[in-house]
């Protein structure tokens, strides 16, 4: 278990902002990995995180258990499925700012034509689910989720046109991931990525994740389901900022 007391200064905002995330304000625990890497590598951090965010995505799943669109995750968990696999096999061939890059850009991109669309005159309808379109995203989420921890923006690319109702979306959201986050076990033990040490160390944070994940579930409800989307749009554009400059570094 890691003792260092300047670990737990980074990785208690790193918890905090996984919960918030897991309770409904997607995007924000992207910003974990990154605060942990000031005091552990990444990947160590990686395998402290993965146990919180499956005991966070109990209160999630949990909360939201009447909230499910299960003709999406009928489609993308198969994709997601396949995904993972890829990211275990090219591990060592995908370059993490690469796909960073990739994913930023076209989150951006994404979330501003929405917001400009749908602040128009003429909103666009409602997108409908698509086995081909589903199969696609997802194991393009399940991929940069194994590669880079970065699954969310696929996700949203793929389900916010659809427009469900904001608690839908959530318990969509956290029933996709916590079954993703599961399929990665697998990898992550075949990696050796798992340690007693961290092991350790993610079940002394438990107590936190879960009382943050509680919060983050009280925080969405107050607000209102005509403004979630815009609020998940801005925080997709900020979760593409943030991916758009840690990849930026190969130019570098």
């Amino acid at each position: 278990m890691i003792l260092d007391p300047y670990f737990y200064l980074v990785a208690t905002p790193a918890v905090i902002l996984t919960g918030l995330a897991k309770g409904g304000f997607a995007g924000i625990g992207l910003l974990a990995i990154p605060l942990m890497a000031l005091a552990i590598s990444p990947i160590q951090g990686a395998a402290i995180l993965l146990p919180i965010l499956m005991v966070q995505d109990v209160v999630t799943v949990w909360t939201y258990r009447r909230n499910v669109d299960w003709q999406n995750l009928a489609v993308m968990i198969p994709g997601a499925s396949i995904g993972i696999a890829l990211g275990y096999l090219l591990a060592a061939q995908v370059s993490d700012a690469e796909l960073e890059l990739a994913i930023g850009v076209m989150s951006i991109i994404f979330a501003i034509r929405r917001l400009f669309l749908e602040g128009g005159q003429t909103p666009p309808p409602k997108a409908q689910p698509n086995t081909v379109l589903g199969l696609t995203w997802g194991a393009v989420a399940g991929f940069t989720s194994m590669i880079a921890n970065a699954g969310g923006p696929p996700f949203q690319i793929y389900v916010m046109p659809q427009k469900l109702d904001r608690d839908r979306y959530i318990g969509t959201s956290a029933l996709f991931f916590a079954i993703i986050n599961w399929i990665k076990v697998g990898p992550f033990i075949l990696l050796g990525q798992f340690t007693a040490d961290s092991l350790a160390t993610s079940a002394a944070l438990f107590p936190l994740a879960i009382a943050s994940t509680f919060a983050g579930v009280a925080f969405i409800r107050r607000v209102s389901p005509d403004r979630f989307y815009v609020i998940v749009y801005g925080l997709l554009i900020a979760v593409g900022i943030k991916l758009v400059a840690d990849g930026a570094h190969i130019f570098f």
